[in-house]
């Protein structure tokens, strides 16, 4: 049966046994679950949701998924989902990478890569169309991310496209980045500890076959209506001219741009740390997009004169000015630029990187750390130097310090004790905090709070609570009836704006859509991406129905999170951010109480039909999505909710 926008395929290897083969995907996943990361959280169930299956036993498997558009003509629709179990949480992770790897995968005729087992060297995958090879890596393990994709590219030529860990990876770091095309990274959750821990160093991949969609001239359409939508909005506009860390001048007025481990909310003259910076300055050369991109967000710097006269890189974004720039109080344009060139080249998650490292400067001052802790480090706030080498530490697991930090800072704190989980940036999941500041942005606080891999932006990303584009309030007006609600102080109807920023960032990752299309920027959206679903498929669904999909999915991955242990207690945020108020500005003292946030859990489980005392789904919820068997499952085990 010939199959449209999708390929039809996932392609298996098996590390251990050296065999690889190809299954045809379900035609029902198609409609439940659409593609991309929705199909990949029904393997990772499928194939792992027995309790026993650590993130580091070899049955974990690994899933690289683009979309289910990627690689056609839809606009920004060139991302991939990465799923396996998270060696930071021990919990679901799925990360996501823009680059072109995805596309390329579509092309060689596969739209999921399931990795399972470990291998007994190290190793990577090589697929060419339907030629695919397991082969030795013993001349990359050791390598630098460009170093490998250097030599990837000399064995199989420029036009293939390759995802890698590096060092931080293979030393199982737990903040480690799988890098892909180079500069985009699926970086948070330590996705590349899971591939180092099956002795994975790469997947290059080259593709020659065509995707082909159902209905061109519809596909066409709907594509061109969505590119045109993205050309007149705002949010696209500003992300084009300067890329995400253009808007930490607007936040650091809102006194909303942490630094000094979340002490501070402002900063004086942080214009050196910022998009304009860049830009103005001379650092950015050009504006990068990922494959199919119209928007460009992506920047690529270099130093080009001075003693740091050389370093180049992709970025810095948004988080990495914040968390290795403001957040150690490095203002500083070329320290953060040589800061980010460190963590891309070693396969560092930069948001974790820099949160552990805040940690370790604040706990040193306190006399929690010592040097001989710190291996004679002396750490305070804007040491470049003492920042670069922590960093290094890090990445290669060096002294006591990296080994220390290695771990991030769940295990960190547990060994040091001393009350230092209290300002540690983490939630109870384990996962250090993306730069929000959620005292001041409580839709934020609660997408947090309810993250399924732990609290940061990239699994709910509510930014239209901001108000701060006519596209962001009539969307909040859509949500809430009213557009005064679109304001991140109020507590009103964060439930509602959550719930629905939920399913619309799901699909949109299940399609393989860039989510600032459709949850920073507002041109896709649930009804043209129902409509060009269509096109693609002819699997005609409306905008309810595919907005249904998304509440399945994180539905699904919330069950899998049930199954290792989690409950509404792991549902909260750090005990700074619950305990300490901000520092200054309008919201001088607020704090994400635990009754404010007890109050926002309460509505958002009731609109998901989940168990207010445990958060777990019920058993006619799971049914209502279809997931009857994943009901059977957690009932088998004890963790049905009574009704």
């Amino acid at each position: 049966m010939k199959v449209y926008g999708h390929q039809g395929k996932i392609l298996h290897v098996d590390l251990t046994k050296g065999k690889t083969w190809v299954e045809d995907i379900p035609e029902d996943w198609r409609r439940l679950y659409v593609g991309g990361r929705g199909i990949s959280a029904r393997l990772l169930w499928d194939y792992c949701k027995d309790s026993d299956i650590t993130w580091d036993d070899p049955r974990n498997i690994i899933i690289f998924a683009p979309g289910a558009v990627t690689g056609t003509t839809a606009p920004a629709s060139g991302r991939t989902s990465v799923t396996t179990i998270g060696c930071t949480t021990g919990l679901y992770l799925k990360s996501n990478t823009g680059g072109h790897w995805g596309a390329e995968l579509k092309y060689a005729g596969y739209d999921h890569l399931v990795v399972h087992g470990a291998a007994k060297e190290p190793s990577y995958i090589l697929i060419q169309d339907d030629n695919v090879e397991i082969r030795s890596a013993k001349d990359l393990w050791g390598k630098d991310i460009v170093e490998t994709d250097t030599l990837l590219k000399k064995w199989h030529g420029e036009d293939s496209r390759g995802l890698y860990i590096g060092p931080a990876g293979e030393n199982l770091v737990r903040a480690s980045s799988i890098m892909c095309s180079l500069y985009h990274a699926a970086g948070r959750g330590g996705g590349a500890a899971v591939m180092a821990k099956k002795n994975l160093k790469a997947v290059s991949v080259r593709g020659t076959k065509p995707v082909r969609v159902k209905d061109t001239k519809k596909f066409a359409e709907v594509a061109q209506e969505m590119r045109e939508n993205l050309r007149a909005d705002s949010g696209a506009q500003g992300l084009h001219e300067l890329g995400t860390a253009g808007s930490i001048p607007a936040i650091n007025e809102m006194h909303a741009f942490p630094g000094k481990n979340w002490q501070t909310g402002y900063t004086e003259n942080v214009y050196p740390i910022t998009g304009q910076a860049l830009h103005e300055l001379g650092y950015m050369k050009r504006r990068v997009g990922c494959f199919g991109c119209t928007i460009g967000c992506h920047r690529y710097s270099e130093i080009t004169k001075g003693p740091n006269k050389g370093i180049s890189s992709g970025g810095p974004e948004y988080e990495t000015f914040g968390a290795l720039g403001n957040g150690p109080g490095i203002i500083d344009t070329e320290g953060v630029l040589i800061l980010n060139e460190i963590c891309n080249r070693l396969g560092l998650d930069t948001i974790t990187a820099g949160t552990v490292s805040q940690w370790a400067i604040e706990s040193y001052k306190r006399g929690v750390l010592t040097k001989e802790d710190t291996d004679g480090l002396d750490l305070d706030w804007g040491k470049l130097e003492e920042v670069k080498k922590i960093v290094e530490k890090i990445a290669l697991r060096e002294g006591k310090l990296g080994d220390l930090l290695g771990d991030g800072l769940k295990i960190a704190t547990e060994k040091i004790g001393k009350d230092s989980y209290k300002w540690a940036i983490m939630n109870k999941k384990g996962l250090e905090q993306s730069n929000v500041e959620t005292r001041s942005a409580k839709a934020y606080a609660l997408a947090f709070a309810v993250n399924v891999r732990g609290n940061d932006h990239l699994m709910t990303e509510t930014f239209a609570e901001f108000g701060s584009s006519p596209e962001a309030v009539d969307l909040i007006e859509k949500l809430t009836g009213d557009k005064k609600w679109a304001s991140s102080y109020f507590t009103e109807f964060r439930a509602e704006i959550v719930r629905w920023h939920e399913d619309c960032y799901e699909i949109t990752e299940a399609l393989g859509f860039c989510v600032f299309t459709s949850t920073a920027a507002f041109g896709v959206n649930p009804d043209n991406m129902a409509r060009i679903y269509a096109a693609a498929t002819g699997i005609e669904m409306s905008e309810e129905e595919m907005m249904l999909t998304g509440r399945r999915v994180c539905t699904l991955e919330k069950a899998f999170n049930i199954t290792r242990g989690a409950t509404r207690e792991h549902d909260n945020l750090p005990w700074r951010l619950m305990n300490e108020g901000a520092a200054s500005g309008p919201l001088k003292g607020e704090t994400n109480s635990q009754k404010e946030l007890d109050n926002a859990l309460d509505q958002y489980y009731g609109l998901h039909e989940w168990d207010l005392k445990t958060s777990w789904p019920y058993r006619k919820t799971l049914e209502k999505l279809k997931l009857k068997d994943v009901a059977d499952h957690l009932d088998k085990l004890g963790l049905l909710p009574k009704e």
